[in-house]
């Protein structure tokens, strides 16, 4: 039976993406970043042993567009290209996916979850899930794992609340569970942390309510999932309602799961954040 051995919460910043290609991890302003990861890197591949991977993640305009964008799309392919995101296609192999837990998946959350989700036998992955990727599961000529892509609409209203995040979460690790092969699952959830990128409140940083966030989605996701739209944004800024995706995260995981890792840097315009979790058995 499959099983979900690990849940992360970890911020997409696309500016990681092109440090990672050019080499750049090891400069003050980058390497606390990076070195935050590495103990996570080794949890995962070495004492987790994960297979695949669910990446929760949004689309920045880049494989979907306004004209059509859906609210929850879920890949079923076997390979997923590398969008350019208007700066050319980043020196990655194509991610790898596995069409087989992914069509389970799908049917699973359309028959016995009634998730009215898109189904994506061809997509393009950018920096929302790429960032993560390099992060987690760095790449040395090939992934090391394989990647469920789940695609999460928090740009174009009206947006998923918080609480159907969280109940696509419990959702899928209910997919997860009822796949019939031995395979070693991992939960991704991406986005934020704090920050606006226009607007009067450009720049807008709270690491207060970016610590209070990593607080509550371990001891009290509740507190998270009752919050609207309007509240995320007030405090952490409005591209900050990509939080959400992490509550997806969150509510695959056993309501008493364990913090493994935590971490939070601030350096720039965006709060980043990450948080590993296992389930307490």
């Amino acid at each position: 039976m499959a099983m979900i051995v690990a849940g992360i919460g970890t911020s997409h910043v696309p500016s990681i993406g092109a440090v990672v290609d050019s080499g750049r991890q090891n400069t003050p302003e980058w390497k606390p970043l990076f070195d935050a990861y590495e103990p996570v890197r080794t949890w995962l591949s070495d004492e987790r042993k994960v297979d695949a991977v669910i990446v929760i993640y949004n689309d920045h305009a880049c494989d979907f567009s306004f004209s059509k964008y859906p609210t929850f799309a879920v890949g079923a392919a076997s390979e997923y290209a590398i969008a350019d995101e208007g700066f050319g296609v980043r020196p990655l192999p194509p991610v790898k996916g596995d069409l087989d837990l992914s069509a389970h998946i799908c049917r699973h959350l359309v028959y016995e979850e009634e998730f009215d989700i898109t189904i994506c036998k061809e997509m393009a992955v950018e920096h929302g899930l790429l960032v993560p990727m390099d992060l987690c599961f760095p790449q040395q000529g090939e992934w090391p794992v394989k990647v469920i892509p789940v695609q999460v609409n928090v740009l174009q209203h009206p947006i998923p609340t918080a609480l159907r995040c969280f109940k696509l979460g419990a959702a899928l690790r209910r997919a997860v569970e009822s796949y019939d092969r031995d395979v070693n699952v991992a939960v991704m959830g991406t986005g934020g942390m704090s920050h606006q990128l226009h607007g009067e409140r450009f720049g807008h940083l709270n690491s207060d309510f970016d610590n209070w966030f990593l607080d509550k989605i371990e001891s009290d996701p509740q507190a998270i999932c009752g919050m609207t739209h309007f509240d995320l944004m007030e405090q952490a800024g409005a591209e900050a309602v990509e939080l959400i995706m992490w509550l997806t995260m969150r509510g695959a995981m056993t309501p008493d799961a364990q913090r493994i890792h935590r971490n939070y840097y601030a350096p720039m315009t965006t709060g980043m954040g990450l948080i590993t979790m296992q389930d307490a058995a």
